[in-house]
């Protein structure tokens, strides 16, 4: 199953305010029961690499907790699978995913659990594909300027794929190589502007160059990519 697998949403056509919610607490206790029961299934369907097969299952699971929500099957970092449930930093959301941490079952050697997209160990080793088009996360550039006052960065994505993608398939593959270098949450915290560079311009930076340096502004201790030493 590769990284960053899928993401998906139900009820998009229906307002998150014309549903009935039931408290983040409630939600987060009956998504957990659920869960449980449905984890034979989603394990099986995950081991024969058809993780489609329980799609509409886990949509359900999620938008019950709250429609807005959206979710992923990852590889884990210390688990073998691990279970994003993202409000992709949306405050309104904040206590959902808050509460759905809180009442999840402790990590295993199978399963993990995530309330935001956590970094990848190295994304460079990373490729997305997106119809005919591969887009090896090692291929993309950034320009970063930082705002010290601030303690934030603007940048410019380029990729030599985002060119022939649509606008909305564009925006996806400009945001998900930030997640994945900096975590949702980080990139939520430390990124102010994000634009797409659709030629490559001067002055670019690699990801694990942005990783360190976005890193160093919030002051958390930057760690080498697998395979990597800093010098």
């Amino acid at each position: 199953m590769p990284g960053m697998s899928w993401f998906r949403r139900r009820r998009d056509d229906v307002p998150a305010e014309a549903v009935h919610l039931p408290s983040p607490q409630e939600a987060a206790e009956r998504f957990w029961r659920r869960w449980h029961d449905l984890l034979p299934v989603v394990s099986a369907a995950i081991g024969d690499g058809q993780p489609h097969r329980v799609e509409n299952e886990l949509c359900e699971l999620v938008a019950d907790v709250h429609p807005d929500l959206h979710f992923s099957l990852e590889r884990g970092q210390l688990a073998l699978y691990a279970l994003v449930l993202s409000g992709q930093e949306d405050p309104r959301l904040r206590r959902w995913t808050d509460a759905w941490k809180a009442a999840a079952p402790p990590a295993d050697m199978i399963w993990e659990y995530h309330d935001s997209v956590p970094p990848v160990p190295d994304p460079t080793g990373v490729t997305v594909n997106i119809g005919p088009h591969r887009v090896a996360l090692a291929d993309v550039r950034v320009v970063a300027q930082v705002d010290e006052a601030e303690g934030v960065v603007d940048v410019a994505v380029h990729h030599p794929a985002l060119a022939a993608l649509d606008e909305a398939t564009r925006r996806t593959m400009t945001f998900l190589p930030l997640d994945a270098t900096l975590g949702e949450r980080l990139a939520g915290e430390r990124l102010r502007r994000v634009e797409t560079a659709e030629n490559e311009p001067a002055g670019t930076i690699g990801l694990l160059e942005l990783r360190a340096l976005v890193r160093g502004l919030a002051g958390v201790p930057d760690e080498p990519a697998p395979g990597e030493e800093h010098g």
